[in-house]
């Protein structure tokens, strides 16, 4: 009896076994949440492929949703991001009672948050980031399973809820930044104990930073940036153990920053640019093993930058630029290992860049900016050895120094060329060829007082440092023993230069050698260049350049090397002056004529070009006119005669 009974049972096992297994192939939409979605897409005013209000279809089919088999075919997932999806988020949601997982950002949602989401017991992940929701977060939220609870990029406003972890205890991600909250954080977020991010930036916050917060000893992301949190730094820093990024940055926090920084065994990053900190820079932080960033730029701390590198061996970059700093730039920053980017910028420092950075291998950007820096020769001696470095900011340097000279060619410069260029009254040769410069020319070139009167006051480098140029695509280099051996030149050939050559280029009268080759400039050639009497090479070949050879460069008498091939110019080439020597490559590549290099020019053809259409017009109309005249003339004297000859015979026949 007892065997039969086990068998019976291990049939009806294996029956709803099989029928849970057939039901878990064909899982089907369970009404409940049928209704709960037909009423979500009600709302919308867009319409989501593939869904529809037909009872018969199966919402488990459609996209973005996800069913549980085990559940019967319930709701667990509704994840439609980034669809535009427009209209009103219905309430109606909450319906699907077995839903972990709801993500709807990145859409064009709009109207107040229905409060019944915030009461949903199985909601895992909820997600409604970058849309148009505006108005308070509700109150008493009430999601006992919720982890992660991300609403950042809307329009929310009020204050922060105070007790929402009351009923959420699990919560470790708490997304809220950049909207309209306001006022100040209440006590209540240390209840939140699994917490681990946490970002209320870019809103309207205000006050200092509740002090149960640093009870999150879970905490490894705090970001409070751009708000307009105020007072002292609160030393209860120090308990957030597990903190590894701290983002007060853009915020009205005063005083001197706390020395806690030890206590935090995994910190990498703090971000406190844009405050009124003040006072020296914490021992716990220039002795950090583990911060990789550290930014405190545009604040009020003093005294000497204390970077202590055979202990930072985690530091990668150093922004301490716009305080109140003074000394020297520190020789030891080459020994941080794995130092790359560096802003000392608007401090009180002096000195030179120490010859240690010649060392400095790893360093890939450098600002250095108004710091009362010397010796411009001596820095770019040092810094040229800086072989990664592929930033460097030293504007407001090095005052009453000339700098007749400066090569930055076969580099990787990118960007625009600095106007400031041309604040160098004794600059007399320029080489940046061979970069990835965009932009225009700036116009400061054509203002450069050397290349202008040619009166330069000069000293001679020591014979320990020779100057160099290059003279190839190849890079050889042939080497110049003093300054005055270099002739004035401007190389900007071989970058990505754009827009017009500026016609107030004719007033650099010493000017010897102008390259602008490889370059993507257009518009005419300016018949002022004729001005540049000292020139002796102007290559402007390879170019999108139109119109004509101005005839005025024929006053060139100086120039052994002219060449505009591969351009769009057209019309006769100038035949006089030094233009009689050039070769035939100079010119080709374009629709020039004459000099016996290329085809004859038609006789319509002069040196500022073809005739245009209208001139010629107008001088071919008084000739056509004429003729016409005359036809017309000669035609009605033959019909007079004509007419005359036959009156008269009308009358002989009469008689």
């Amino acid at each position: 009896m007892g065997a039969q009974y086990c068998w019976v049972m291990v049939v009806i096992l294996g029956l709803l076994l099989q029928a849970r297994l057939l039901n878990s192939q064909n899982p089907t939409c369970n009404p409940k949440d049928w209704t709960a979605l037909r009423d979500f897409m009600g709302n919308l005013t867009t319409r989501l492929e593939g869904w529809t209000t037909t009872s018969s279809t199966d919402c488990c089919d459609w996209e973005g949703i996800t069913c549980d088999p085990l559940s019967f075919g319930r709701v667990i997932k509704l994840e439609l991001s980034k669809r535009r999806l427009s209209g009103k988020l219905s309430g109606s949601l909450a319906g699907l009672d077995h839903l972990k997982i709801l993500n709807l950002s990145h859409n064009l949602l709009g109207k107040y948050l229905p409060q019944s989401l915030f009461y949903m017991p199985n909601l895992e992940i909820l997600d409604l980031s970058d849309n148009e929701f505006f108005g308070p977060i509700p109150e008493g939220i009430k999601l006992p399973s919720i982890q992660i609870l991300e609403i950042s990029w809307n329009y929310l406003n009020g204050s922060l809820p105070s007790h929402m972890c009351v009923n959420s205890t699990r919560l470790w991600f708490l997304g809220l930044a950049e909207n309209y909250f306001s006022g100040t954080i209440l006590p209540g977020l240390g209840t939140c104990s699994s917490l681990e991010q946490l970002s209320l930036s870019m809103n309207e916050l205000t006050g200092g930073i509740t002090e149960d917060i640093f009870q999150l000893q879970n905490l490894i992301l705090l970001g409070l940036q751009g708000n307009y949190f105020g007072g002292k730094l609160s030393p209860g820093t120090a308990n957030l153990s597990n903190l590894v990024r701290l983002d007060i940055s853009s915020n009205q926090f005063s005083g001197e920053i706390p020395d806690v920084f030890s206590h935090l065994k995994n910190f990498q990053f703090l971000v406190a640019h844009s405050n009124r900190f003040s006072g020296r820079i914490p021992s716990s932080l220039t002795n950090s093993p583990t911060i990789s960033s550290l930014n405190l730029r545009n604040n009020s701390l003093e005294g000497s930058i204390d970077i202590n590198c055979s202990a930072m061996v985690a530091l990668h970059s150093l922004d301490m630029g716009s305080n109140r700093f003074t000394g020297a730039v520190l020789d030891n920053l080459p020994s941080c290992r794995k130092l790359k980017n560096i802003n000392l910028s608007q401090n009180n420092l002096s000195g030179q860049i120490p010859e240690s950075f010649k060392e400095f291998q790893g360093l890939s950007y450098l600002a250095l900016s108004n710091s009362s820096l010397q010796n411009l020769s001596s820095a770019l001696n040092i810094l040229q050895q800086c072989r990664n470095l592929t930033t460097l900011v030293l504007t407001l340097n090095f005052p009453d120094e000339t700098l007749p000279l400066l090569d930055l060619s076969w580099n990787n410069l990118t960007g625009t060329i600095p106007q400031w260029f041309g604040s160098y009254r004794d600059l007399f040769y320029l080489d940046l060829s061979k970069n990835s410069f965009t932009g225009e020319i700036p116009k400061s070139l054509t203002e450069l007082p050397s290349l202008i009167h040619g009166n330069i006051s000069l000293e001679e480098p020591s014979l320990d440092f020779p100057p160099f140029m290059r003279r190839n695509e190849y890079g050889k280099r042939m080497q110049y023993n003093q300054i005055w051996s270099f002739p004035s030149t401007l190389f900007l050939y071989q970058n990505f230069l754009s827009g017009p050559i500026w016609p107030e280029f004719g007033n650099l009268k010493s000017l010897h050698v102008l390259d602008l080759k490889f370059n993507n400039l257009s518009g005419p050639i300016p018949g002022t260049l004729s001005g540049m009497t000292s020139l002796e090479n102007l290559d402007l070949s390879h170019n999108h350049l139109s119109g004509t050879i101005p005839s005025s460069q024929q006053r060139l008498s100086f120039l052994s090397k002219f060449n505009v091939a591969y351009n769009q110019l057209y019309g006769r080439i100038p035949s006089r002056g030094q233009f009689s020597t050039l070769p035939k490559s100079s010119f080709e590549g374009n629709n020039l004529c004459g000099a016996d290099l290329f085809i004859p020019c038609q006789d319509t053809t002069s040196e500022d070009g073809p005739k245009s259409p209208t001139r010629s017009g107008r001088n071919k109309d008084p000739i056509i006119g004429l003729d016409v005249g005359i036809i017309f003339g000669v035609a009605y004297f033959i019909g007079l005669t004509v007419s005359i000859v036959l009156s008269l015979k009308y009358i002989v026949v009469l008689k």
